[in-house]
């Protein structure tokens, strides 16, 4: 699943918006594909896309049913293609921002940069490969580490605080570039897919977390590094 990000508990109310079944049928024929839509009121995620088989499901937010045909047009090209730039979609998105509702969320200090590994360069070049850039989490190194790297929590994610927090046990020259990203991209993908309930149960690492977990250009090398002990 790919998204673009930004739960509302009020609907907006926007000027010249589309009826959604309008809206469905309008973005069906300019993705030119089978599609199921579900408009939501999610302040976290703004659009996503996940594919089974020949079809396409989309959720979008509220806020692009009064959107004009040249966001329009870049939303079904960002469908067929979730790799693409998408300025006017972030622009549309920016300029609409003011009205989704975001909970109240104490201020967090954060810190990417470490003496080893700085996070912020890692997790933009992340986001804009494998989440077209939609992921709006921060992410800071936490408060404290410790020497070894197998069977412990290396990184964390709040969708309270949207703060991802990496340990700074891996911010040390033994640690590889290439691990620190994969332990980036793990919280990203919690930050992107949330959690799932099966049978009233929380499921972290669901099916499909697991399933895009092993798209990590780096997945091989990195678990093969973590088995060995990180040596």
């Amino acid at each position: 699943m790919q998204r673009l990000h930004r739960q509302s508990a009020e609907q907006m109310t926007l000027p010249f918006a589309r009826d959604a079944a309008v809206f469905e049928e309008e973005l069906r024929e300019a993705v030119g594909r089978e599609l199921s839509l579900v408009i939501t009121d999610n302040a976290t995620t703004m659009i996503s896309v996940r594919r089974t088989g020949k079809k396409v499901f989309v959720r979008m937010h509220r806020m692009f049913l009064a959107a004009g045909a040249d966001v329009l047009g870049e939303a079904a090209a960002f469908i067929r293609d979730t790799r693409i730039k998408t300025p006017l979609m972030r622009g549309y998105i920016k300029q609409h921002e003011g009205i989704i509702r975001k909970p109240p969320q104490r201020r967090i200090n954060r810190t990417t940069a470490g003496r080893c590994h700085d996070l912020l360069p890692v997790f933009d070049a992340i986001n804009q490969e494998y989440f077209g850039g939609g992921i709006s989490a921060g992410i800071t190194w936490g408060r404290s580490g410790g020497s070894r790297v197998r069977k412990r929590t290396l990184g964390s994610y709040s969708c309270r605080t949207k703060t991802i927090r990496i340990n700074p046990s891996l911010d040390r020259k033994s640690i590889p570039a290439y691990y620190v990203a994969y332990v980036v991209y793990h919280e990203m993908l919690h930050a992107d897919i949330g959690v799932e309930e099966r049978n009233g149960r929380r499921c972290v690492h669901s099916r499909e977390f697991r399933r895009r977990e092993r798209l990590f250009r780096h997945y091989e090398k990195a678990i093969a590094w973590e088995r060995s002990g990180g040596r």
